[in-house]
Formats: C-alpha cells, sequence, structure tokens
C-alpha cells in the first residue's frame, strides 16, 4: 500500500530531480527571508517592502509566455541548465555586494528582477519537465511528492534564514542560495539520454496564440487560475511579516523566521496527508473549500497580537494553500495536452506568481495608508469573497471531480 502511495518515487530521474529541487528550495526560501529583512533595514517603509514584489513579477508578466513557448520548443533539461545558472548569479551578486558593502535598495531590486527574469523561464521548464518524469497514471502522485517537498523546504528554508540572520546577517544566507541550485543542476545532467520529449512546437506567434486560445476555451483551467490570482493578490501577507514581527510581535528576525516557517509547516502536514491518502477525487469542492478557509485564517492572523496563535493561523492557511496548490495543479495537467504544457505552465505562473508578487505591493500601500492590520485582515476577508464568487459563477469548477480530469487528453 505505501508503494502506491509512493509509487512515482520508483522514476530515477524523478527521485534525483526531487532531491535537487527541495535543496535548491531551501536556499530560495532563505533568500526570501534575506531580501524581506535586508530591505526593510535599509529603508523600514512597507511600500519599499511593496515594491519588492513588483520588482519580482515585472519580467514575469513581460516573458512567462515566452518561456512556455520555449518550453514547448526545446529541451527542457536544457533550458533549465541556463535558467538555474542564472537564479544562482543574482544571489552571487547579492552575496558580494553585500560583503564589499555596496549594496542598496537598488541593487536588491535589481538582483529580485534578475530572479524574475530567470523564474519566467525557468518554471515552465520545470513545471512542463515533471510529466516527462514519471507515467501518466502516476501524475497526480508526482505532483503531491513534488508538493510535499516544495511545503519541507519552505519550513526548513525560513527557519535556518531567520537564525542565520539573527547570528551573522543575510551574507551567509545568500551564499547557500548560490550554492543550492547546484543540486538541481547536477540532477538535470544525471537524467536518462533516453527521457520522452514529447511534441515540439515551432518558435512562432501562432504558438502564443495558441495556448492563450486553449486557456480561453477551458473553462475550468482558467478558473482556477483566476481563482488563485485574486486569492493570493487580496491574502498575501508574507511581504509584512518583517512589520509584525519588529512592531505588533516584538520577536526580531528570530521570529520573523519562524512565522515564514508557520505557513509552510501546516502545509507539509497537509501534504503528507493528501500524499498518504491518495488523489483527491472531490476537486472542485475541495478547491473552494480550502481558499474559504486560507482566507478566514489570514484574516485570524492580521487580527492576532499573540506569538502563539499567529503562528497557528499561519500554519492553517498554509495548510490550505497546499491542498488548493496540489487540487490546482494535478487538475491543470490532467486536462492540458503534453504539447501544450510548457505554454499552459507559463501562463498559469503568470497568475500563480503576478497575484502574490502584485499583491505585495498592494499590501504595502494598503499598509501605509491604513495600517498593517487592516491590510491583512481585509485581504482574507476579500479571498473569501473570491472563492464564493467562483463557486456561484463557475458551477463546473465546483462539481469537477478526478475521474473526470483523468479522462481528459
Amino acid at each position: 500500500m505505501t508503494e502506491g502511495r509512493l509509487r512515482a518515487l520508483a522514476s530515477r530521474d524523478f527521485r534525483r530531480f526531487l532531491i535537487g529541487l527541495f535543496i535548491s528550495i531551501i536556499g530560495t526560501q532563505m533568500q526570501r527571508v534575506a531580501v524581506a529583512w535586508q530591505m526593510y533595514q535599509l529603508t523600514g517603509s512597507a511600500v519599499s517592502m511593496g515594491l519588492l514584489g513588483l520588482a519580482r513579477v515585472t519580467p514575469v508578466l513581460l516573458f512567462a509566455v515566452g518561456g512556455g513557448v520555449l518550453a514547448d520548443a526545446f529541451d527542457r533539461r536544457r533550458m533549465m541548465l541556463v535558467t538555474q545558472s542564472a537564479l544562482a548569479l543574482s544571489s552571487v551578486g547579492l552575496a558580494t555586494l553585500t560583503y564589499t558593502g555596496h549594496v542598496s535598495p537598488a541593487v536588491v531590486y535589481g538582483a529580485v528582477a534578475l530572479s524574475g527574469l530567470a523564474s519566467a523561464f525557468d518554471a515552465p521548464a520545470r513545471g512542463s519537465l515533471v510529466a516527462l518524469l514519471v507515467p501518466r497514471a502516476d501524475l497526480p502522485n508526482a505532483l503531491s511528492l513534488n508538493g510535499v517537498i516544495f511545503e519541507l523546504g519552505t519550513v526548513i528554508g525560513p527557519a535556518v534564514g531567520g537564525l542565520l540572520i539573527g547570528r551573522w546577517g543575510v551574507l551567509p544566507v545568500y551564499i547557500f542560495d548560490a550554492l543550492s541550485f547546484g543540486a538541481v543542476i547536477i540532477a538535470l545532467l544525471g537524467m536518462s539520454k533516453n527521457l520522452p520529449q514529447g511534441e515540439k512546437s515551432p518558435i512562432q506567434l501562432s504558438a502564443v496564440v495558441d495556448g492563450l486560445r486553449f486557456l480561453g476555451s477551458n473553462r475550468l483551467i482558467l478558473s482556477t487560475m483566476l481563482l488563485d490570482f485574486f486569492a493570493t493578490f487580496f491574502a498575501g501577507a508574507l511581504l509584512l511579516l518583517p512589520i509584525v514581527a519588529d512592531r505588533t510581535l516584538a520577536v526580531g528576525p528570530e521570529g520573523l523566521g519562524i512565522l515564514y516557517a508557520a505557513a509552510p509547516v501546516g502545509a507539509s502536514i497537509a501534504a503528507v496527508a493528501v500524499s498518504w491518502r491518495g488523489a483527491i477525487r472531490q476537486q472542485g469542492r475541495v478547491l473552494i473549500g480550502s481558499v474559504v478557509i486560507y482566507g478566514a485564517a489570514i484574516a485570524a492572523f492580521g487580527m492576532s497580537s499573540s506569538f502563539p496563535l499567529a503562528l497557528l493561523f499561519l500554519a492553517i492557511s498554509g495548510a490550505a494553500d497546499c491542498v488548493s496548490t496540489v487540487i490546482r495543479q494535478t487538475m491543470r495537467h490532467l486536462l492540458t495536452p503534453e504539447a501544450l504544457r510548457g505554454r499552459m505552465t507559463s501562463l498559469n505562473m503568470m497568475f500563480f506568481i503576478g497575484g502574490p508578487q502584485l499583491g505585495e505591493l498592494e499590501s504595502g500601500l494598503v499598509a501605509g495608508a491604513l495600517g498593517t492590520r487592516f491590510a491583512i485582515t481585509s485581504g482574507g476577508l476579500l479571498c473569501i469573497g473570491a472563492a464564493l464568487a467562483t463557486a456561484r459563477f463557475v458551477p463546473s469548477l465546483r462539481h469537477q471531480q478526478l475521474s473526470d480530469s483523468m479522462k481528459a487528453p
């Protein structure tokens, strides 16, 4: 029975890829804490921190579709070798300039933008590569396991990052993050030479049009992307955690690392539970319900002045978000033809990353005008409204089941 629950691990290439991603995710999450804390130390401004989201998302919105076209046209492994190297260089630059004392808000924004640009090409290649590493029947399990290692990485990364920052500053974090990309590169270089490549599409404007046309015609995929966008746009609270840690809870950088880790702790528990019990059958109902719980937990976090309660509500939000993410990824991969996987991953990336990053800007502006507590609480309530509106206007999503998704080509 256990083998069935972990059957995707039978693929050697998938196992190695998963391990490499796990190490890289830890480094990336450590770096996100370091960047947020460094910007807070440099400016002390919620608006300046909100601009981090804008710097990160702008390249994604501009280039993600192009990244998806390239992922459907070229060898996805080779594409990732280039993008992973570029991501490493971004952290090398931050480490070097921090060490030499030449770091500034402009430097941090530039490094974040470079990472966003590399991610615009990396995410479509990475997301569509997973489907080639396992048989189609094992894909839901592979995506679930991928969610487990992502959530575990986002537990370990922020906690370790916060501890390192509190003791030695941000420099060791940037160094580790730069080195962590090597784990993915090693996994990519060690993959089987006979890995399926799938159907390739030409690099031309019509490829973009085909992707947009498919998304527009598939109401289920589009509705899940829109739901994710609005939920994370309204309820994204990570940007404001340094302010909450410093001014509301008075727990410092060590406490900040724990706050960053709280949501992933809840998400890890949920990810392990989902992987252990098997694929979720009632996809639509569970998806809507998980987004409602996510918004309610964020609203409760915004009203909390207790550190333990804040951790609890963040953990609940992480668990709900994990369930939502696993369902959305499973639906998208099963409902998308192989030839369009890269483009669908890139379009999803625009929603998946665009929502929280633009939400960081929105949160920073609202917090600067009306206060941090109001920004977080109101965002959680608006997230609930987005979920209920989706359930009302897209009944086909509400009734979607796994068996329906598995029948797709």
